[in-house]
Parts: structure tokens; C-alpha cells; sequence
């Protein structure tokens, strides 16, 4: 297998575009790196793109190590043979190569081993020639290998072993098995029964069949969950005639031969015993990871889009993390983030101390010029909703609420980093204070937390969490780098994420901040312990440093390019003064008239490289997510049992999932959009239409306030 032709061809690349990419890869340089500062070299492959080639070329690197293994240990048998070799090298699964290493896998004790063990092979081999006679009957034939000594005390005793062996050989036959697994993932049904009398949320599954090749993944993924916890009994049915006439055909040479019998025989129990369960087992696995992998990528969309959400700036906030017995705990968070007050209120069941709590707040709020109460949506949220609406009537209506998800906040909060963070706050306060700052800059708390626990999904608890680990730490990465940080506020988890930084060098980082004061430069990070030469070229286009002299230290411009970015200001007559007062107006209009590709050659870089500059230059310290919808603020509450049947609303995207997508209409429950209510138009999934975070319309289709459903449509509404 030529791997560089296999990924040109699957990702519809050029040769000779994906080489040069995979000799980046190769060479150490980061994703983030390669997508934003080399795009000459890969044809301005995206992040995504990169990551899924990135993991395709370890998925067949894996496949060839495979291989090799393979012929080494079939060659130390001394059965390695050309065709042998021939049909390894043109696997292309690793599925493949395991059924072609079957025959010669060292092998437990089987019924076949004991068999040949007994010196059956060569009736099974007599077997297998299917003459049109032999010298005598069968049975006669067979009576030559009684032998009590060997446990073979008849004729019958002696051609039930010689099926035995042809069975086995049957199943280890590498074509057959994957025609047979063809067969049934083409015409096999996923059966599912009920494993328990009671009602569960598995109910619909009790008595249900599907095809295997069209069952789509949330189903899959429902149903190995509902086996998984004794609710439901799973299997994959196939006629056997299928299966069996293929077998037959292939087996049978001679149906006039007094051996057909005994080979239909082992035929069916070869079938039976041996592949049907495995080909069961390897089918299902393949349909989980294919339905993991498909559920992945719609959690790495949702986490993305979650991440880039626009912060909000510039507003001093109030974390309301609710509660019952143990008091809402409050936090106040400055424009910068920092903490200046924290407080506890009972408005709630069972104190009740409403007048009391709301003195309290009001006092924050006038104390603290406080623009925003952000509240967190768990235990109690409803009840805190109510007594905030009710609360912020008082003043003039400057001040907003707003519904923070508070997934994975309790993660934070209780983790080694929120204790180091703030060591004398309770988890709850923690909580008030991630919220707060969840809603001020949603990407630079988040990122505090394990992607996993964030909860934009669905069923990321039954994947494999090795895989979704590394795919959600891609993810974030990605929209870190992508929006880069400011290299003397961002956290050492922010900054950690950053391409080329690891989590000490992170550490590092902020350490020689506290000891040294704030970075002069981009240049300065190289003085970090662990920021050698090529971390330092990873990193430094991603970090900002809004008080340098050098103006270009707040763009993305990395350093590389420094001298090409002021030879292109001198060449039409600009100054950084100029860049530094947004003065820059004319600048792509004069290189697009002077021609993109002679400016670029005469600056010694790439066209994609010279755009870049100039977006960085027209736009210093521009943070991309400025383009994303802003959180919907509040200032009066809306109950589930005021919804009405066509009622139109605006809300929030939650969460985007197979089946359509939950919205927060600012009641306590999500009300969910089904995809066949998304839009006019056939879609295959929401994620064509809609994201997490977008702000859309809504009209309210039905409500089960006993359910706690809400039926929403967006069709013939204008978004």
C-alpha cells in the first residue's frame, strides 16, 4: 500500500500536497502551526482537514506495521509463500490482515486441534478431494483411524473430527470471511428485545429490528447502551441460506461425490459455531466505532462552536450558582476577571430569605456597578431565575440575567486547579466565580475543564475515551490557537493549549510572569524554561502581547514574517503608526491592483501568507469569535406553563445532536427543534443548518409540562 496515494485519493488531494504535508507532520511541527503558518506548503488545508489526515496516516502506518508483524511471524513458521505476501501487502484494513494471519495464529485448544492431534488430518484432506469414488465407502475409509488409545472409538468418532478440521479451515479461510461479513453488514437485520419487564427509557427498543448497513448511529449507540445495562438483548440475524448457498458454492466441488454429506455438515457448523458469533462480534464492533466516530465529530462541532461563543466584554458580572439547603453561593467578577466579592443568599427552599437576599444583591449590583447576573442552569436555577427577574424590576433595567450551562462546573470546581486557583473558596463559590467568568470569556474558562465533562453531545460517555479524548483536545486546541492569548493574562491552562507548549512549559510561563513582571515582547518568551528555539516557533504567532513597541507582537503575524509585513507597509507608503490607528483603509485594495502575486513575490512569501498579513494588519488584536452571536440577555421570566401552541420566541442553541437540536427559550427546560422541523428543505443533519450558540426563532409546536417536552419549530420563521 502506497499511503501517500491512498490519502491523496481519500481526501481528494494532489500527490505531491499531501507529501509535502506529511514531511511537516513528520518534521514535529504542530497542527495549529502548519494550518495557519504554512499554507504555501499544504495548500491552506484547514485545521480539520490536517487533523483527519494527520489521524488517517497513523491508522495506515498502523496498518503497514501490522503487516510486517505479520509476515515475520507467518515467515518464522516457514509458510510464508509469494501469494501469502502478495495478499497481505493488498490488504487495506487491519481486519484483513488478522483474517489472513488466522490460519497461522497459534490457537488454544479447539475441537480441530484435538482432532488433528489425533491424527484425523489426513481423512479430513480425503475428505476434501471430493472424488467421485473412492476405494471404499466412507465409513469403511474411517474405520482405519479407530484407535481407543486416541479416544476415537468409531467410524463416526473419526469423521466428526475430520468435520472438525474442515470446519475450522472453513472459518479461517480469509475470502470467506470477508464475503460472509460483507454478506451479513449488506443483508443482516440488528435485532433488539426486551431484557426486563419494567418500563425504561429503552422501551422503544423491547421489539425492534433495523438494517445493520442502514441503522444510524444514535440508534446503535441507544441500543449497545440499553445491552449494556441489562435492558435490552441484542444480536444480528441473516437468513442462513445466504450464507450457507455462498459457502456451499465455494466448498462443494462435486455434489456427486459420497463426501458431499460430510462437507455440507461441517459446512453448517463451521458457519454455526465458529464464524457466525465472530463475525457478530467484529460486525458490531464496526458498527460502534463507526457510530462513536460519527457522534465525535458531531460533539467536536458542538464543543467548537461552544468554545468560540463571543465573550462578553467589558462587563462586570455576578456568578449565581443556585442551591437549596446550602444557600445560593454569589461571586462578583470585574471586567478582568478577578474576583472582588463573594456572598451567600437563601432565597430558596427551605429558608426562604427572599427580602434578605434580595438587599444583598441589590448592594452587590450598586456596590460593584454590576451590568449582568449570570446564573448557573442546574439545581434550583428556576427558582433563582424567578427571584433575579423579580429582584432586577427594582432598578432601571440596566442590569440583564442570563442562563449560564453550568456543564462540568462542578468538575472545575472540585478539581486541583480550581483549589490551587482559589484556595480559600468552597467548591460552590468556585462554581459562582466559573460561571461568571464562563459568560466574560466562555473559551478561557472552559478550557479549565475536560472537554468531555462540558456535555455537548451525545453518548461521548460509551466511546472510547482515548479517542475522544485526543479528538476534543484537537478541538480546543484548534479554537485556542485560533483566537490566541495574551501572553501576560491568559492562565496556564489557556496557555497550554497554545502549539508548541506543554503543560509545564505553561506552568513556566506564568511562573517567570510573577517573578519578572509582564512580557516586554513575544522574543522575551524564549527566556522560559522549556520555550527552546522550535517551541518558540510553534508558539509565537499564536501569543500577544498587547503592550510591546512592536505593533505586529498583538497580531497574528508571527515573527517570521515581521520583516516581509514592514516591507509591505514601506512599499505603499504605510507606517506601523498607521497600523497601530487602524489607518489602513486602502492597503488590500492597492496590493490587489498592484497584483497579489507580484506584491507576494517581490516580498519573498507565499499569496495566502500576504493576505494574512494584511487581515492582521487591517484589524490588530482582533479577536475572531467578535463575528459570533452575543448571549441573549434577560430581564423578566418566562414560565413552562406559559408557553402557548404557536407562540414565537427567540432562544438559544444548546446542543445539536442526530435527531434535531435543544434550544433555551428562557424556561428551565430545553425545548428540542426535530430536524424535520429545522427548515423548508431536506437536510441529513442539523449541524447543515444550525450550531451551538446561534440565536434563532422559535415557535412552540406542544408542551408536556408532566413530560417536561417542548416541541419547537423554526420552519417558516425568518433566522
Amino acid at each position: 500500500m502506497n499511503i501517500i496515494e491512498t490519502l491523496a485519493k481519500e481526501f481528494n488531494l494532489k500527490v505531491d500536497q499531501v507529501e509535502r504535508t506529511v514531511a511537516l507532520i513528520d518534521e514535529g511541527n504542530t497542527i495549529p502551526f502548519i494550518a495557519r503558518y504554512r499554507k504555501e506548503v499544504t495548500g491552506s488545508l484547514d485545521d480539520t482537514t490536517l487533523r483527519d489526515l494527520d489521524d488517517k496516516l497513523t491508522y495506515l502506518r498502523n496498518i503497514e506495521k501490522r503487516k510486517q508483524e505479520v509476515k515475520e511471524l507467518i515467515a518464522a513458521q516457514e509458510k510464508l509463500t509469494p501469494e501469502i505476501e502478495a495478499a497481505i501487502d493488498a490488504a487495506v484494513t487491519i481486519t484483513e490482515v488478522d483474517d489472513i494471519y488466522r490460519p497461522f495464529r497459534p490457537k488454544r485448544k479447539t475441537r480441530a486441534s484435538v482432532a488433528r492431534e489425533k491424527g484425523l488430518e489426513p481423512l479430513a484432506l480425503l475428505l476434501m478431494e471430493q472424488k467421485d469414488e473412492y476405494d471404499a465407502p466412507l465409513e469403511m475409509l474411517a474405520e482405519a483411524y479407530i484407535d481407543a488409545e486416541k479416544d476415537v472409538e468409531s467410524a463416526e468418532d473419526a469423521l466428526a473430527g475430520a468435520r472438525d478440521i474442515i470446519a475450522e479451515d472453513i472459518s479461517d479461510n480469509a475470502e470467506y470471511r470477508k464475503t460472509i461479513r460483507s454478506l451479513t453488514f449488506g443483508h443482516g437485520l440488528l435485532i433488539s428485545k426486551a431484557a426486563t419487564e419494567e418500563d425504561t427509557v429503552y422501551s422503544q427498543y423491547y421489539d425492534y429490528s433495523e438494517g445493520v448497513k442502514t441503522m444510524p448511529g444514535h440508534r446503535i449507540l441507544a441500543v449497545n447502551r440499553g445491552e449494556k445495562e441489562e435492558k435490552l438483548k441484542v444480536n444480528i440475524e441473516i437468513s442462513k441460506d445466504i450464507i450457507l448457498n455462498y459457502l456451499f458454492s465455494m466448498v462443494i466441488t462435486n455434489l456427486k461425490s459420497p463426501a458431499e454429506k460430510q462437507l455440507e455438515i461441517a459446512i453448517i457448523d463451521s458457519y454455526e459455531r465458529l464464524i457466525s458469533p465472530s463475525v457478530e462480534r467484529e460486525i458490531r464492533s464496526d458498527m460502534f466505532d463507526n457510530a462513536a466516530e460519527g457522534a465525535l465529530v458531531n460533539f467536536e462541532v458542538n464543543l467548537k462552536n461552544l468554545l468560540m461563543q463571543a465573550p462578553l466584554k467589558g462587563k462586570t458580572v455576578l456568578g449565581y450558582d443556585p442551591g437549596y439547603r446550602t444557600g445560593c453561593k454569589l461571586a462578583v467578577v470585574d471586567k478582568t476577571g478577578k474576583v472582588l466579592d463573594t456572598a451567600v443568599i437563601y432565597p430558596t427552599k427551605p429558608q426562604e430569605r427572599i427580602e434578605e437576599s434580595k438587599k444583598k444583591v441589590l448592594s452587590l449590583i450598586k456596590k460593584y456597578d454590576i451590568n449582568v447576573v449570570a446564573i448557573g442552569n442546574g439545581t434550583a436555577s428556576k427558582e433563582s431565575e424567578i427571584f433575579i427577574a423579580n429582584t432586577l424590576k427594582e432598578l432601571d433595567g440596566s442590569v440583564k440575567y442570563v442562563m449560564v450551562s453550568e456543564a462540568g462546573a462542578s468538575v472545575y470546581s472540585a478539581s486541583k486547579l480550581a483549589a490551587d486557583e482559589f484556595p480559600d473558596f468552597d467548591v460552590t463559590q468556585r462554581s459562582a466565580v466559573s460561571i461568571a467568568r464562563r459568560l466574560q470569556d466562555p473559551l478561557a474558562e472552559l478550557v479549565k475543564i475536560d472537554p468531555k465533562a462540558i456535555g455537548v453531545g451525545q453518548y461521548q460517555h460509551d466511546m472510547k475515551q482515548a479517542r475522544l479524548d485526543s479528538a476534543l483536545g484537537g478541538v480546543v486546541e484548534g479554537c485556542v490557537n485560533s483566537v490566541g492569548v495574551d501572553l501576560n493574562t491568559a492562565s496556564h491552562s489557556l496557555l497550554s493549549y497554545i502549539a508548541g507548549i506543554g503543560a509545564q512549559a505553561a506552568k513556566n510561563i506564568v511562573k517567570y510572569r510573577e517573578e519578572n513582571g509582564e512580557f516586554k515582547s513575544r522574543k522575551e518568551v524564549l527566556k522560559v524554561p522549556k520555550i527552546g528555539a522550535k517551541a518558540y516557533e510553534q508558539c509565537a504567532g499564536f501569543l500577544r502581547v498587547p503592550s510591546s513597541k512592536e505593533i505586529l507582537d498583538n497580531t497574528g503575524v508571527h515573527p517570521e514574517s515581521y520583516e516581509a509585513a514592514a516591507a509591505l507597509l514601506s512599499m505603499f507608503g504605510y507606517t506601523e503608526e498607521d497600523v497601530k490607528e487602524s489607518k489602513l483603509g486602502e492597503l488590500r485594495t492597492k496590493v490587489m491592483s498592484k497584483g497579489n502575486k507580484k506584491v507576494a513575490e517581490e516580498l519573498g512569501i507565499g499569496e495566502p501568507t500576504l493576505l494574512d498579513i494584511i487581515g492582521e494588519l487591517e484589524k490588530p488584536g482582533r479577536d475572531v469569535r467578535d463575528s459570533t452571536p452575543p448571549p441573549v440577555l434577560r430581564d423578566d421570566i418566562l414560565d413552562m406553563s406559559d408557553l402557548k401552541p404557536e407562540m414565537e420566541l427567540v432562544g438559544t442553541v444548546r446542543n445539536v445532536i442526530d435527531f434535531g437540536a435543544f434550544v433555551d427559550i428562557g424556561v428551565h427546560q430545553d425545548g428540542l427543534v426535530h430536524i424535520s422541523q429545522i427548515c423548508n428543505k431536506y437536510i441529513k443533519h442539523p449541524s447543515e443548518v444550525l450550531a451551538v450558540g446561534d440565536i434563532v426563532k422559535v415557535r412552540v409546536l406542544s408542551v408536556d409540562v408532566a413530560k417536561k417536552r417542548i416541541s419547537l419549530s423554526m420552519k417558516d420563521l425568518k433566522n
